[in-house]
C-alpha cells in the first residue's frame, strides 16, 4: 500500500499553459508595473490630498518595481498639472549680504535674466555717449564757468589792493603766490634778497595782509565748490534718468503684471544713479580698459540669478534625487579666494533637489537620506516651515568666508521617500514627528496572485520588454518559462514574485543563447538556458561543498542506518545567490538533568531564532512523555561540521527525531533528510527555501548514485511551494527518489526509522515496542536514576 505522505509527481512541478491566452506582438502597456494594487491607490490618494504632512513613504524590498511606478504614475500626471513659478535671486543693494528672492511666472525666468543681459548691452551702448553729447557739455561748462567767474572776481579784488602796494600776484592752477614790483618789474629771488632789510619786512608783512584778504574774500568757495559738484551731479542725474527713461519703460510694460519684477527693475533704476557715474563716465579708468570688462562688473551686479526657470508644457516637476547630501538637497553657496579669504555674491548660490521640485513631486531614496549629516533634520525643518532656507556649510565649520543669507523661498512640494520596511519602522520609532510629516504608506507586496488577468499582463509586459529592448521575439513557451520561475522565485505556485525586474533580466541573457544559435525566437530552451548559466555562475561554493561531501571530507552519508545521526536540510546564502545543501545533526542523551543543551547556541553560533527552535523540543517532550513523571534529561544536540551563523528554526523538526532516536537508541535510515519546523505539541509547521533544500539533497544523492531509498522529508504546509527543477522530477517519475510531506512528529519518526511511532490510548499508554514507548520507557527510567542519585546524596 502506498504512503499517503508521499508526493505525486504532480505536485512536484508547475506547468503553465498560455494555450488559450491571446498574446499579441507588440502590447501597449500604461505600466510596467505588475500587480502592486494596494501601493498604487495609496499612492493616488496622497498626490490627491492637498493638506500639509500628506507626504509618502515607499515601503518594500529593492527589485519590486517601486521607482518604475512612482515616476511612471507622476509622470503621467505631473502635464496635467500647472507649472510652478520660476525663482531667482538678486543682489539687494541695501544689505548685499542677504540677497532677494523673486518669483517669476514660468518660463520667464530665463526670458527675465537676457531681458537684463539686454538692459546691460543697451546701457553701455548709451553711456559714456550721453555724457559727451554737446548739450550734455554745454550744460556743464556753464555750470563750470559760474564758478570760475564767482573765483576770478575775488582773485581780481586781491590782485587790485596788492598792486596798490607795489606786489605782483601769480596764479599757478589754484596757487596763488606774490612778489615785490620794483620799476614796474617783479623781483625774482636773487633780486628779492639783495633788498635792504626793512623793505623785505615790508614786503612780508604786507603779503601776510594780502593773504588774510585772500582768505576773506575766498571764505564761501568751498560753498560755491560744493554748489558746483551739486549742480553737475544733478546735471548727471537727469541726464541719466532722460537717457535710460526709454529703456525702462519698455521693460516696465513687459513686466506691468510681475509684482517681483517691477519691483527689482525699480531697484536697478535707482542704484544706476550711483552705478553709470562709479563706471560709465568719459573719465573714468575703464574707458581705456576692455569693453568686455565694465560688461562683467554690470552684469555681476544686477543679472538675476536663476534657479529655477519651470516650462508650462511640462506641468509640475518630478525630480529623483539619487544622492541626496545636505546641498544637492538644500542648494549651496559657492565661494572664490580673494587674499585668502573666501568670499561669494548672489550670483553664486545654487539650487537644490527642493528648488527644482518646488511645487511638484521630490523622490528620495531613505536609506541615503539618513546617512547624509543633517539631511533628515534639515528635510523636516523645510516641510514644517514650508520654506526652503539656503545656508552656507562653512559658516558652522570655523572657515574664515563671507557668507550670504538669501531670502527663504516660500515650498511646496510633496515628499516621496522610499526605502525599506525597516527603514520606515526604524523612522517611526526614533522620530515621533515621522507619522505627521509622511502620514501615507504605500506598502509594496513580495508576491502578486497568479490570476489569469494577471498571467496575461505578465506576459504581455515581457513581450513589450523584449521588443523595447531589442530582444528577440518570445515564444508562448519562453513565456510559459518565465512565468514559472516568477513563481518560483515566490517560492509558491500561486504567486508572482514581485521582482519582476528579475525575470525582464532572464529576458536579455537569454536573447544572447537565441542569437547565439541563430534562432529568429527566444523559446523555452534558451530560458533554461540562461537560468542554468546563471545557476553556473554563482554555483562555485555549492560545488565545493559538494565537492567535500563526496570525498568525506564534510560526513553526510545517503545510505545506511544510525542512531542519534539525521540529514537536515539546510539553506546557505552566499552574496546575492543561495542553495541548499545536507547537515548532518547528530545528538546525545545521558542521565542528568540538564536539560537539551544547543551546542550552536552555547558556541554563540545559534542564533535567537534558532536557539528557539531547540526550546521548543523541551516543551514537546514533556507534553508527550513527561506527564506522570518529572522531565529529567541531559541531552547534546549539534549540527556537525557548521562553522558560521546558525539562524531559524527549520531544522527543528530533524533535531527531535535525531534526539528521540538517540533517546530511544533506535536507528534513522540515512537515505533521509528532513526540514521542518515543529510547535510544543508536534504539528510540523511550514519553512523556506524548501525548492533548493530539496535540491541540495538530490545533487548529492544523485552524485553518489540514486537508489530508489534516497527522500526527502518536508512539512505539509509547504506542497503549494514545490517547484522543482526538471532533473528531481525526473528522477522521481523513474521513482529513483522521493519526496514525503509530513504534518507531524510520529508521521516523519514512522518514515525515517520505519518503526510504528504509536498512538495513546485513552489512559495515555502507547503501545508496546512502539517508538512513544520506548521514549517514556527511557525518560521514565532516567528520571528514577536521578531521584536515586538525590536520595543517596542526602540532605
Amino acid at each position: 500500500m502506498p504512503n499517503p505522505a508521499k508526493l505525486p509527481l504532480e505536485s512536484l512541478q508547475l506547468n503553465v499553459n498560455l494555450a488559450d491566452f491571446e498574446l499579441p506582438e507588440a502590447p501597449r502597456l500604461q505600466s510596467a508595473i505588475l500587480g502592486q494594487s494596494r501601493a498604487q491607490s495609496a499612492l493616488e490618494f496622497a498626490v490627491a490630498m492637498p493638506n500639509p504632512g500628506y507626504n509618502i513613504f515607499v515601503m518594500g524590498d529593492p527589485g519590486l518595481g517601486r521607482l518604475s511606478l512612482i515616476t511612471n504614475y507622476l509622470e503621467s500626471l505631473a502635464p496635467t498639472l500647472p507649472a510652478p513659478s520660476s525663482y531667482a535671486y538678486v543682489d539687494n543693494f541695501d544689505n548685499p549680504r542677504e540677497p532677494v528672492a523673486v518669483e517669476l511666472p514660468a518660463e520667464q525666468g530665463q526670458k527675465f535674466g537676457r531681458d537684463i543681459e539686454k538692459l546691460i548691452d543697451d546701457l553701455l551702448a548709451t553711456f559714456p555717449a550721453a555724457f559727451e553729447s554737446p548739450a550734455y557739455q554745454q550744460k556743464k561748462n556753464a555750470i563750470e564757468r559760474e564758478f570760475n567767474h564767482l573765483y576770478t572776481t575775488r582773485i581780481e579784488l586781491v590782485d587790485k589792493k596788492a598792486q596798490s602796494i607795489n606786489i605782483a600776484l601769480f596764479r599757478d592752477g589754484e596757487a596763488i603766490t606774490f612778489s615785490p614790483i620794483r620799476n614796474n618789474k617783479a623781483l625774482n629771488e636773487e633780486q628779492f634778497m639783495r633788498l635792504p632789510q626793512a623793505e623785505r619786512e615790508a614786503f612780508h608783512r604786507h603779503v601776510g595782509e594780502l593773504e588774510d584778504y585772500l582768505s576773506e574774500v575766498l571764505l564761501e568757495l568751498p560753498q560755491w565748490r560744493r554748489t558746483m559738484v551739486e549742480k553737475i551731479k544733478q546735471l548727471d542725474t537727469d541726464t541719466i534718468s532722460l537717457a535710460i527713461a526709454p529703456l525702462f519703460a519698455e521693460l516696465n510694460d513687459k513686466y506691468q503684471n510681475i509684482d517681483d519684477a517691477i519691483t527689482y527693475l525699480s531697484e536697478i533704476r535707482k542704484n544706476l544713479d550711483n552705478t553709470i557715474p562709479d563706471y560709465l563716465l568719459p573719465e573714468q579708468p575703464l574707458e581705456a580698459a576692455n569693453p568686455l570688462k565694465k560688461k562683467i562688473i554690470l552684469a555681476e551686479q544686477y543679472v538675476p540669478n536663476i534657479l529655477v526657470d519651470n516650462r508650462d508644457e511640462s506641468g509640475a516637476p518630478v525630480i529623483y534625487e539619487a544622492h541626496p547630501t545636505y546641498q544637492n538637497l538644500f542648494g549651496r553657496i559657492e565661494y572664490s579666494s580673494d587674499q585668502g579669504t573666501l568670499v561669494t555674491t548672489y550670483r553664486r548660490i545654487c539650487a537644490g533637489s527642493l528648488h527644482r521640485a518646488n511645487g511638484g513631486y521630490l523622490i528620495l531614496d531613505a536609506e541615503k537620506l539618513l546617512t547624509s549629516p543633517f539631511v533628515w533634520e534639515g528635510l523636516k525643518r523645510a516641510l514644517q516651515s514650508g520654506c526652503i532656507e539656503i545656508e552656507s556649510p562653512y559658516s558652522e565649520l570655523g572657515i574664515n568666508t563671507i557668507t550670504l543669507k538669501p531670502e527663504v523661498i516660500p515650498l511646496n512640494v510633496k515628499v516621496i521617500l522610499v526605502g525599506s520596511a525597516d527603514t520606515h519602522y526604524f523612522l517611526e520609532v526614533l522620530d515621533n514627528e515621522f507619522n505627521e510629516m509622511f502620514k501615507i504608506l504605500a506598502d509594496f507586496e513580495g508576491y502578486i496572485p497568479r490570476t489569469h488577468e494577471a498571467m496575461q499582463k505578465f506576459a504581455m509586459l515581457m513581450i513589450k520588454h523584449a521588443a523595447d529592448s531589442g530582444a528577440k521575439p518570445l515564444t508562448r513557451t519562453a513565456i510559459e518559462s518565465l512565468i514559472e520561475h516568477s513563481c518560483r522565485l515566490s517560492e509558491n505556485r500561486q504567486h508572482f514574485s514581485a521582482r519582476i525586474k528579475d525575470s525582464l533580466e532572464v529576458i536579455g541573457e537569454a536573447n544572447l543563447f537565441c542569437r547565439l544559435s541563430g534562432s529568429s525566437h527566444i523559446d523555452r530552451l534558451h530560458i533554461e538556458k540562461a537560468l542554468a548559466a546563471r545557476e553556473q555562475r554563482n554555483g562555485r561554493m555549492a560545488e565545493n561543498i559538494l565537492e567535500e561531501m563526496l570525498n568525506g571530507t564534510i560526513l553526510i552519508d545517503t545510505e545506511g542506518e544510525a542512531i542519534g545521526k539525521v540529514n537536515g536540510l539546510t539553506i546557505l546564502e552566499v552574496g546575492g545567490s543561495s542553495f541548499g545543501a545536507p547537515a548532518r545533526i547528530t545528538a546525545t542523551v545521558y542521565p542528568g538533568s540538564r536539560g537539551i543543551v544547543d551546542i550552536e547556541r552555547e558556541a554563540e553560533l545559534g542564533q535567537a531564532i534558532h536557539s528557539k527552535g531547540v526550546m521548543i523540543l523541551t516543551g514537546y517532550l514533556g507534553h508527550s512523555y513527561a506527564q506522570q513523571f518529572p522531565l529529567a534529561i541531559s541531552a547534546s544536540i549539534a549540527i556537525e561540521q557548521s562553522y558560521g551563523y546558525i539562524d531559524g528554526d527549520s531544522a527543528s523538526l530533524a533535531e527531535l527525531c535525531c534526539l528521540i532516536s538517540a533517546l530511544t537508541r533506535t536507528p534513522i535510515k540515512q537515505t533521509f533528510a528532513v526540514t521542518g519546523s515543529i510547535n510544543q505539541y508536534g504539528e510540523v509547521q511550514a519553512i523556506g527555501g524548501v525548492n533548493e533544500k530539496i535540491e541540495g539533497f538530490f545533487r548529492l544523492c544523485q552524485a553518489r548514485g540514486l537508489n530508489g531509498q534516497q527522500a526527502a522529508i518536508i512539512p505539509a504546509a509547504n506542497k503549494c511551494n514545490l517547484i522543482l527543477k526538471q532533473d528531481v522530477i525526473n528522477a522521481v517519475a523513474q521513482g529513483l527518489f522521493s519526496i514525503y510531506a509530513v504534518s507531524s512528529v510520529d508521521e516523519t519518526l514512522e518514515l525515517l526509522t520505519g518503526q510504528e511511532a504509536g498512538m495513546a490510548d485513552s489512559t495515555g499508554n502507547y503501545p508496546e515496542n512502539s517508538i512513544n514507548f520506548k521514549a517514556i520507557s527511557r525518560l521514565r527510567e532516567i528520571s528514577d536514576m536521578t531521584v536515586d542519585e538525590d536520595k543517596e546524596e542526602g540532605p
